[in-house]
């Protein structure tokens, strides 16, 4: 978990040193040479809050891609999943991560994209997220039905985890807006927060493990645990059937068990105009330099090219599908 730790810490020198600051716009990449060969240009990533797996992964991912083609690209902390799709759209940055369930109310233009069609298209469907519910041990918190009237973080504002957490206390029969103290927190503030004893517990969505979650289970031990949330699957199905069961493995933040957990995939995006040439390129890299991504963070271990073109219902673009296709 130590080495785990140091290397997100590197990676994050190495985003700023590449001059990420967030929410800015950027150059887009000039128009794809055709084939599966990057144009020379410049893209931004969106990712995600700082000691996550998007972030972490993220400023990998733009690494391998400025030492692999003519494009130099550089990764963003951001919100992430909806604020990074609402961006990506305005022109903001040119690749996104988002979990399934976001890119897919985008697409349809349902949820949180409630009528308003979002232009997107998908490079790959890449690693899985873990629906992470922890709570103080002395919360009283056993189920999610018994975070009635209590301090929980739901997330940034705009972001996947938010979407979920919202989905998950819905399905438990709560009102996110008036049934518990919501508080909208990054992942750092929401560690902070359960340490000092202000919040009692905390919706998260990311991969394994998440370097800010790995802080927390390290430093408070056996004062915070994790809940079952698996009980209400069937309902987070009914919503969208991308919502899967898995097993959060107790060696992941040193637990005494394995935590059933939800599971949703997640996806890389671009605007349908990006460039064919680019599309392709950087979709083959993903997966000929995974073993360079799996150093940044192991979550990169899931990437699978035999999975990566299932990003349904939002369109593979064509560029992602010439590399994915020839295998």
């Amino acid at each position: 978990m130590r080495a785990t730790r140091v290397v997100a810490g590197l990676v994050a020198v190495g985003l700023v040193a590449a001059g990420c600051g967030g929410k800015r716009p950027t150059e887009s990449a000039d128009s794809g040479a055709g084939g599966c060969e990057a144009a020379e240009g410049r893209v931004t990533i969106a990712t995600g809050n700082t000691g996550g797996v998007y972030y972490t992964l993220g400023g990998g991912l733009a690494q391998v891609i400025s030492d692999n083609t003519p494009i130099k690209a550089s990764a963003a902390e951001t919100g992430a999943s909806v604020q990074n799709i609402q961006q990506l759209v305005a022109g903001d940055y040119d690749i996104a991560f988002s979990l399934a369930d976001s890119a897919a109310d985008a697409f349809e233009g349902t949820g949180s994209f409630d009528g308003k069609k979002q232009d997107i298209a998908a490079l790959a469907r890449i690693y899985p997220n873990y629906t992470q519910v922890v709570v103080r041990a002395d919360s009283g918190i056993e189920t999610v039905e018994d975070m009635k009237g209590k301090k929980i973080s739901t997330g940034s504002p705009k972001s996947g985890t938010e979407v979920i957490a919202n989905r998950l206390l819905e399905a438990a029969g709560l009102d996110p807006a008036s049934d518990i103290s919501g508080q909208r927190l990054a992942l750092r503030q929401t560690v902070d927060q359960m340490k000092s004893g202000q919040i009692d517990g905390f919706v998260w969505s990311g991969g394994l493990p998440t370097p800010e979650v790995t802080d927390l289970t390290t430093s408070m031990k056996d004062d915070v645990r994790f809940v079952d949330i698996t009980d209400l699957l069937p309902k987070l199905q009914e919503i969208n059937p991308v919502y899967e069961e898995g097993m959060l493995p107790a060696d992941t933040y040193g637990l005494a068990e394995d935590v059933p957990s939800v599971v949703v995939p997640n996806f890389l995006l671009v605007r349908s105009d990006f460039a064919d040439g680019d599309a392709c390129a950087v979709t083959k890299l993903i997966f000929d330099k995974k073993a360079d991504l799996v150093k940044v963070h192991k979550a990169a271990d899931e990437l699978d090219r035999a999975t990566a073109a299932e990003t349904d219902p939002v369109p593979l673009h064509p560029g992602a599908k010439e590399a994915l296709s020839a295998g």
